[in-house]
């Protein structure tokens, strides 16, 4: 048996099906908090137990770029406030492999151009009670002056299959795997040694030659240590790399100090811990 459907009932119902699928859409992402040269806003993925994948995405203008955690020799890193949410025990930020970037000054910049999702685990108090993101944002947008920039935004996670899942998972591709040093990577670092007093040399295997670029950090933020410097020639096979240990915090001492280094290739990244000798 054939039953019609009235022209008008059917426009309504697709109406409202479109309507729902909008909705949902629109709930796994808040609303963009725009400035004039630059955009931010929460990504929520999918709501399965205690421990939830989000994000903050940023859009940038042509030209201007925001900052890695370590921003190098010039800039402001982000920061960001999660303690007003809901239901949220913990929140830590993942940081997708940064570029390098000339600051204008004879030195360089740590950070991204055009558009990043910064991945973000999130651990919820209670795996089955509403789980609400509130974040308070303030981070940098530079071309050649830098804008501080604040912003706040706020999202449930509330979708059983988001939107943004996908989004989600090519960011948290982006973000560097951990590696031991000595590692039979392609690209991998291969030693790490003192040079003197103050300075560090550091030896990479690259395959075929390929650019990359190397960032150390300190234990703390207060530790502020130069982009390592690529040295030529180096020794065939490896990229030789080296830093002098400045910028450390008062009292501090380099002997024993927990490092990280960031190794940034064309298509993978590494990150890799070591206390310096």
């Amino acid at each position: 048996m054939l039953t019609r459907v009235p022209l008008r009932a059917a426009i309504g119902v697709a109406t409202t099906l479109l309507a729902s699928a909008l909705a949902a859409r629109a709930d796994d992402a808040s609303p963009w908090q725009r400035d004039g040269h630059s955009a931010v806003r929460l990504l929520a993925g999918s709501r399965s137990g205690a421990v939830l994948l989000g994000g903050i995405a940023f859009q940038l203008q042509p030209g201007w770029k925001t900052y890695w955690r370590m921003p190098g020799d010039s800039g402001v890193p982000p920061r960001f406030d999660f303690s007003k949410s809901e239901n949220v025990e913990a929140v830590t930020v993942m940081w997708p492999a940064p570029l390098k970037f000339d600051d204008g000054a004879g030195g360089h910049s740590i950070g991204y151009h055009d558009q990043i999702v910064l991945p973000l685990r999130i651990v919820a108090k209670s795996a089955d009670k509403p789980v609400t993101l509130r974040a308070e944002i303030n981070y940098a947008v530079c071309e050649k002056l830098c804008i501080p920039v604040e912003a706040s935004a706020e999202l449930g996670f509330n979708s059983v299959a988001s939107t943004e899942d996908a989004n989600l998972r090519a960011a948290l591709d982006t973000v560097p795997k951990p590696a031991t040093i000595g590692d039979p990577n392609p690209l991998t670092i291969r030693d790490i040694k003192r040079d003197g007093a103050k300075n560090v040399v550091v030896d990479v295997i690259v395959p075929d030659g390929r650019n990359v670029n190397l960032f150390v950090e300190g234990p703390t933020p207060d530790w502020s240590l130069p982009i390592p410097a690529p040295v030529e020639p180096s020794p065939p096979g490896v990229k030789r790399f080296s830093f002098e240990l400045d910028g450390l915090p008062p009292g501090a001492k380099a002997e024993g100090a927990a490092l990280k280094f960031t190794l940034v290739g064309p298509e993978k990244s590494y990150e890799f811990n070591t206390n310096l000798e």
